[in-house]
Order: structure tokens, then C-alpha cells, then sequence
């Protein structure tokens, strides 16, 4: 492991520039190590663009929770990405989302957007219960039929065949701004309290997590990463 200057840390192919509260990706890390990196942790900053991330042409796993990212966020084409964590930021529209995905991740298995508005969650607001989520689910699972895992959940055969069924039928509608933010507002104490991480999981420090069967030590004071996917349910 090596810490190049006090905020970026490399270790093999995996990066971490977390909790640095930059609003871009800074160019010099994508010109330095965009050639070596297959997994990039950029958690806890205040992104509100992927500007640069392109240079990351081998990128395998992209975690960007708790940030600024909005419907407006480009998704450049990256061939190789399996992993995608989008957790707490500021998605509302689903469908222009899924666009991006399926024209520029084709290699996309594992999707997370917990506690967005994009995500009908009953865990994160209060005004959604189970059957909204489902309906999302089936909705995402129709939009990208490849996904193995979906926010903190494995996917299915039988999920997937529903999917198919019902999937083109469970559109989520994007609520209108006023709507929107009377929605924020109801929810502003929920969701800034809210955490995906399980309540049994280690201090942010310490935290470990698994994906595949190849352990991943999550560098950063914050880092979340792939928290939910455990050895027993690969």
C-alpha cells in the first residue's frame, strides 16, 4: 500500500481518493494512474461530474457514495466495469440513468443506488414500502437483464423471469420538482441519518468487504464499496 500524497492511496491496481470533498476528479490522478487502476474508490467527496474518469480504460469497480451526482452525470463508454455503486447522491430519474448504463457499461453485473430518490427504498423514506421497491427492482432488472446484484440484494432466476414478465410495465415515474422537493424536505432527516452499512459491520476504518471471491481491504476512513455481497451468498 503506498500513500502517494496524503489523499490518494494505491495499492496494486486499486485507488482510493476518498473524503477530499472535491466537487471533480483531479486530472493528475487519471494521467498518472488511469493506466494501472481496475478499482477506484471515490466516496464521501462532493463529485458532480465524472469528468476524466475515462481514463480509466481498464476500470473494473467504480464506488461513488455519498456524493453530488445528478441526473446530469455523463457515464463515458467503460468497457470492462462489473461493479457500480452509486449510494446517497442526488439521482431522481431512473430512466435517464439506465440509458447511460446500458449504451456505456455492457459489462455491468453489480448495480447500486440506495438512498436516492431514484431508488424507492423503504429504508431511506418513509412515504415507500416493499412493493416499490419491487417494482423498481423488476423495472431495473428489465432495463439491464444482466445484473447479478441489485443495491443489497443478489438477483434471482425467478426475479429475472418476473422481470421479463412485468418489467416493461413498472415504469418509475419521476416525480415533478415541486413534488420532489416536498419529498426531500419529509425525508431530510431519514436520509441524512440513513446508512447502508449494516449494523453489525465494522468501524468505517476497519471496514473489509468481498466481492467474487478476491478480498478487498476498503482504504479510506469512509470507504463503502461492495459492503453487502458476503462469501455465503456467492
Amino acid at each position: 500500500m503506498e500513500n502517494v500524497d496524503g489523499s490518494v492511496v494505491l495499492n496494486g491496481c486499486q485507488l482510493s481518493y476518498v473524503g477530499q470533498e472535491a466537487e471533480s476528479i483531479p486530472g493528475i490522478i487519471g494521467r498518472k494512474y488511469g493506466k494501472v487502476v481496475k478499482r477506484l474508490d471515490l466516496s464521501y467527496n462532493q463529485l458532480r461530474t465524472l469528468n476524466g474518469i475515462h481514463l480509466f480504460e481498464d476500470l473494473e469497480e467504480l464506488i461513488l457514495d455519498n456524493n453530488q451526482l445528478g441526473d446530469d452525470v455523463e457515464i463515458p463508454l467503460l468497457q470492462h466495469l462489473h461493479t457500480l455503486t452509486l449510494n446517497k447522491n442526488k439521482i431522481a430519474n431512473l430512466d435517464v440513468l439506465l440509458d447511460k448504463i446500458a449504451r456505456n457499461l455492457p459489462s455491468l453485473n453489480y448495480l447500486s443506488l440506495l438512498s436516492n430518490q431514484a431508488c424507492p427504498n423503504e429504508l431511506s423514506f418513509s412515504h415507500r414500502d416493499e412493493e416499490d421497491y419491487q417494482r423498481y427492482r423488476y423495472y431495473v432488472l428489465y432495463r439491464l437483464p444482466a445484473l447479478n446484484f441489485l443495491d443489497s440484494r443478489r438477483v434471482k432466476a425467478a426475479e429475472k423471469e418476473e422481470a421479463k414478465r412485468v418489467g416493461a410495465h413498472m415504469k418509475i415515474i419521476a416525480p415533478s420538482s415541486e413534488d420532489l422537493n416536498s419529498l426531500m424536505h419529509a425525508s431530510a432527516e431519514e436520509t441524512e441519518a440513513y446508512s447502508p452499512l449494516p449494523s453489525a459491520s465494522s468501524s468505517p476504518g476497519d471496514h473489509k468487504g468481498t466481492f467474487g471471491r478476491c478480498k478487498y481491504i476498503y482504504f479510506g476512513k469512509h470507504s463503502e464499496g461492495n459492503r453487502f455481497i458476503r462469501n455465503d451468498e456467492l
